[in-house]
């Protein structure tokens, strides 16, 4: 395919989709609905399978310049007096990289990208409807409309592209919520590493971003009552550290250092049945949400949008998009949503036994525990190793 393209939604996904496609030739538009690219604060990890995206797209040497802490290892850790379970040694990935970034930093560096292989932007235009077809349309809430042959529509969870060929689909409450916020390090230990505190009902990823400058919060506990959908709502410090008042040893620590926090419901949604109608094409969470249990949302996206762009350009046969893609997201799907439970475990003899197997792994066989994951980080969608 040659031409133009229309790409809806100005995050991770659609940043990397627009510059791919640009970098291959495309003429690409790229409209984002707020009237400035840019992230809240947050952080997200970034593994080796969604690094080689970025590195193909050139991004890699301006993350480092923006701070991307290189992470050296994973602990995994009781939430009683911090003692230590397991821990997987991520320099065994064989000289892969494996990085904490900040949010906003991936956008701005996916977006510089996108600029300089000529992306046009148009921000401040909300999309409204969608008509797939040999030149789809886009039409926007000012009454204005796009078209062109490709539609790619990475406009997240509520995707209006998806809603246009499949329909509102309800998503269940997992029964589970999520706090996220970002603390200064000064003062507290801020190693290379992500620290999974466990508890019952209840666990608390942290991680260092921006040169280790500060932690990344996100916290995870179990209760019946609902939440809304999205993280950019705001809650009250003190249900975060109500939520996990016995929780003890460093994370403590960190916890009290939080002035602001979102809060935000975790909701199961289907992978979509059909991920392409004539010239509009679904990516990201658009068409595959996951839980993030896993640290893959981001990755997943930046993997779909290099095949998208390598399937544009070759024959448009979205037919094999999506057949490339859809067994690869559903596999890391069920990987994330069965993940939870196992930093879950409430006292007793099960989950005493689960975490001493945790131990014995981690110490007697460090390499096959972490080969567990080479089907996950050793994929490269960009051809060296897919």
């Amino acid at each position: 395919m040659t031409g133009t393209a229309i790409v809806v939604g100005g995050g991770i996904g659609g940043l990397a989709v627009a510059t791919a496609l640009a970098q291959r030739g495309v003429a690409v538009t790229l409209v984002e609905q707020a009237a400035e690219i840019a992230e809240v604060g947050a952080g997200l990890q970034i593994s080796p399978n969604g690094l080689a995206v970025l590195r193909a797209l050139g991004v890699e040497a301006a993350l480092d310049q923006a701070g991307a802490v290189q992470a050296q290892e994973v602990i995994l850790e009781n939430h009683l007096g911090g003692r230590q379970v397991a821990r997987l040694d991520l320099t065994r990935l064989s000289g892969q990289r494996y990085l904490f970034v900040h949010r906003a930093d991936l956008v701005a560096c996916l977006l510089a990208a996108a600029q300089r292989a000529g992306v046009i932007i148009e921000l401040g235009r909300r999309v409204v409807a969608h008509n797939p077809g040999a030149m789809s349309e886009v039409h926007f809430g000012d009454g204005g409309q796009l078209q062109a042959p490709l539609v790619v529509c990475a406009d997240g969870l509520h995707s209006v592209g998806r809603a246009a060929f499949h329909g509102s689909s309800e998503p269940f409450f997992t029964g589970q919520v999520a706090w996220r916020a970002t603390v200064p390090a000064s003062g507290l230990p801020s190693a290379p590493q992500a620290t999974v505190t466990m508890g019952p009902g209840r666990h608390i990823v942290r991680y260092p971003l921006r040169k280790s400058g500060l932690i990344n919060i996100v916290a995870v506990q179990e209760r019946q009552a609902w939440a809304a959908e999205g993280w950019d709502h705001t809650d009250d410090p003190q249900n975060l550290l109500d939520a996990f008042c016995d929780f003890d040893g460093p994370v403590k620590d960190v916890l009290s250092r939080v002035e602001t926090v979102n809060l935000w419901g975790l909701f199961r949604h289907p992978v979509a049945q059909t991920w392409h109608k004539e010239g509009t094409i679904l990516l990201g969470d658009a068409a595959h949400p996951t839980l993030p249990f896993l640290a893959q949302g981001a990755n997943m996206a930046l993997e779909d949008a290099w095949v998208l762009a390598e399937v544009a350009t070759q024959d448009a046969d979205w037919a094999r998009y999506q057949a490339r893609r859809k067994p690869r997201v559903e596999k890391v799907i069920a990987a994330a949503t069965g993940n939870a439970w196992k930093y879950h475990l409430r006292p007793g003899p099960f989950r005493w036994a689960a975490h001493r197997a945790l131990t014995l792994g981690s110490t007697i066989a460090p390499g096959l525990m972490m080969s567990q994951f080479d089907w996950l980080y050793g994929y490269d969608v960009t051809g060296t190793s897919e």
